[in-house]
């Protein structure tokens, strides 16, 4: 499965801006023709997302949110916030049915 960022990016809302229709064709492109699957990743902390560290024809600072923040402090704490929410969710679903999903929520 893949997960493609069309919404923001570079910053929170008004700072950073709507990732481009060009970098969305490009990411989408590089899924359907395959040089996707055979990208370098790395990654992510918060949410252990393997992010390719760069495709063809797309600028590789907005592959990986973090690069795209001038403020790597700002994007630590709003990645962190965000990561919290996600943990504070899957509390909800713990012990409940025969998986416990919260092992693939985020990791803090």
């Amino acid at each position: 499965a893949w997960l493609v960022n069309t919404g923001w990016s570079g910053g929170a809302y008004g700072i950073g801006e709507r990732m481009s229709i060009k970098t969305t064709r490009g990411i989408i492109d590089a899924i359907l023709d395959g040089s996707a699957l055979n990208a370098n990743y790395v990654k992510e902390e918060a949410f252990g997302l393997d992010i390719p560290a760069e495709l063809p024809g797309v600028d590789s600072q907005v592959l990986n949110p973090k690069n795209a923040w001038e403020d790597k402090d700002a994007y630590d704490a709003t990645a962190s916030k965000l990561a919290g929410m996600f943990v504070k969710n899957f509390e909800k679903y713990a012990g409940k049915g025969s998986v416990d999903y919260t092992q693939y929520g985020p990791q803090i």
